[in-house]
């Protein structure tokens, strides 16, 4: 399996994790296929994002 990468960029990594969190536990509200792994990751510029496994 491949990772997804969410599109944005955060500044913050408490703004990534928010994101991966909601991911993680509302994924059915918005239609979103369950994902198996939320993941949090720094890019090489330094910013954070977030990807995941279907």
């Amino acid at each position: 399996m491949n990772w997804v990468y969410w599109a944005k960029l955060y500044e913050s990594k408490f703004q990534a994790g928010c994101l991966a969190k909601r991911m993680e536990e509302d994924w059915w509200i918005y239609g979103y296929e369950c994902p198996q792994e939320v993941e949090v990751y720094r890019s090489k510029k330094g910013r954070f994002g977030v990807r995941y496994i279907v």
